[in-house]
């Protein structure tokens, strides 16, 4: 009897004040198995690099969705991220059995049976794959937007409010990949005159 298929699936970059949120979803292949998995923070960026590849190499499936800015501020961050990891599971091109979520939330909407494990990417492969699948591919998109929008330092900081960043904040304004419905952007007493898109201000992080 083949053994059931599962996918990880994990978020990068839901506290970041700019860029997208990325979600991944892994189905690993137990007759490949790789050594090192972990939640992606507990892992030095070129460990993560490396066990990316491998993850990409030899696993039964995988998907990267970016949900961004404009989208987070929209639906607002916790529906953005649930909206990213039902379509990371739909982008799967493979069988499935069973999706296991880092967290303690299920997006609406999955055709699969799915639990939320609370730390799961220290403690599910799979979950640790998407995790690391998430981060690196985010960072990669910060360091892009370094060169979109410099004076920020997003390579560095990869858009979480370091004081480094709140200080460009202040100095430079918003750009175009901030996240508006975020306070420390939304309270930024210089604002671009290129935004001109609405945003539900009245919507909060939990609806």
């Amino acid at each position: 009897m083949n053994a059931p298929r599962i996918a990880g699936v994990d978020e990068a970059g839901r506290g970041p004040l700019a860029g997208p949120v990325v979600v991944s979803a892994v189905v690993l292949d137990p007759a490949r198995p790789i050594a090192g998995l972990d939640d992606s923070k507990r892992l030095s960026a070129r460990r993560r690099e490396s066990l990316a590849e491998q993850i990409r190499a030899s696993a039964l499936g995988w998907s990267v969705i970016e949900v961004e800015a404009d989208e987070i501020d929209r639906l607002n961050i916790l529906q953005a991220t649930l909206t990213g990891m039902r379509r990371a599971v739909e982008a799967l091109s493979i069988r499935i059995d069973e999706v296991l979520i880092d967290g303690n939330r299920v997006p609406a909407g999955l055709a699969l049976p799915a639990r939320a494990i609370v730390g799961g990417d220290a403690l599910q492969p799979a979950i640790s794959a998407a995790s690391i699948l998430a981060k690196t591919v985010r960072d990669a998109r910060l360091v892009e937007l370094d060169s979109q929008f410099p004076g920020y330092g997003f390579a560095v900081h990869k858009g979480y409010p370091t004081p480094a960043h709140l200080q460009a904040l202040r100095q430079l304004g918003p750009c175009a990949a901030h996240r508006r419905s975020f306070a420390p952007v939304r309270n930024c007493p210089i604002q671009a005159d290129f935004w001109t898109r609405p945003v539900p201000w009245g919507r909060t992080a939990d609806s």
